[in-house]
């Protein structure tokens, strides 16, 4: 199995049920965790020195921080609506109370010396984009896009109907390149997509490579497994059948998604006639 692969460890049960920190990763910024809890389960937390993006995957919650108490969620899952996330600052501690049957959060955390305002995400503020042409289109909502009041996170969500191809053409942001007036034309970012499907047996092939070949990953991911990109292009294709989502969590030289396409593959965008009709998939 690729090293870039990490299979989530989901039973059903309450608690993480996937998850990767930095060290294991082997890299600067990224970690990252799923947690599931049942009505009336808590968890507390604390930062600590870093900036902290939760997404509520599905369900309702309570968060408590710092005195104050906010009611969350809407969608039962991913495929059934926009999203809520919240943003804390460092040195924050916070408490959610699952008040739906099921709750499910993705969290993601990275290191930080700044302080940013904490800040609630509902589904009004994520803007939406149908992106592609063909069988290489899909839709992603924004949640903490490039430009948000905070240090190195970035966080989208993609949905990629049956059969369709995403992050295509393969595009990489592995090294951090401006032009000659100081624009930024690609960003050095780490990245973590973290899986889920319309149907649990559901698939989607994901291939992470470098233009050299030093390194050239296909991975199988399924529902809750995560793929790590650390450089390289990384397209995605949904198994037919499926509608595939990914959570992706960004951090690295700028809180941007600058990016370059593979060159021999850009050349597709010229041939595209249109977007698939099923999109979008999730609506407000």
């Amino acid at each position: 199995m690729s090293e870039l692969l990490i299979r989530s460890k989901d039973n059903g049960q309450t608690g993480v049920f996937a998850e990767v920190s930095a060290a294991q990763a082997g890299w600067e910024f990224l970690n990252m965790a799923a947690l599931r809890l049942f009505a009336g389960q808590t968890y507390q937390g604390s930062v600590g020195e870093h900036e902290h993006i939760s997404l509520i995957l599905g369900g309702k919650c309570a968060l408590s921080v710092e005195g104050e108490r906010f009611e969350l969620g809407q969608r039962p899952d991913v495929f059934s609506g926009m999203p809520y996330a919240f943003y804390l600052p460092r040195r924050r501690a916070f408490e959610i109370e699952a008040l739906s049957e099921q709750l499910e959060i993705v969290s993601c955390w990275v290191p930080t010396d700044q302080d940013h305002p904490f800040r609630i995400v509902r589904p009004e503020d994520c803007a939406v984009e149908l992106r592609g042409g063909g069988n290489a289109s899909r839709q992603i909502n924004s949640v903490l896009p490039p430009g948000s009041d905070c240090h190195r996170l970035v966080c989208v969500e993609v949905y990629t109907p049956s059969g369709n191809w995403s992050s295509y053409p393969p595009h990489k942001h592995d090294e951090h390149r401006v032009d000659e007036h100081g624009n930024l034309l690609e960003a050095d970012l780490e990245e973590i997509y973290f899986y889920k499907m319309s149907h649990p047996q559901g698939m989607a092939y994901q291939r992470v490579y470098t233009a050299d070949g030093r390194l050239d990953e296909l991975c199988l991911a399924r529902n809750h497994d995560l793929v790590l990109v650390p450089e390289g292009y990384h397209p995605v294709v949904s198994g037919h059948g499926y509608h595939t989502y990914y959570a992706n969590f960004l951090a690295g030289s700028a809180q941007s998604l600058a990016n370059s396409d593979d060159p021999e593959h850009a050349w597709v965008k010229e041939h595209w006639d249109g977007l698939d009709s099923r999109l979008p998939l999730v609506k407000r």
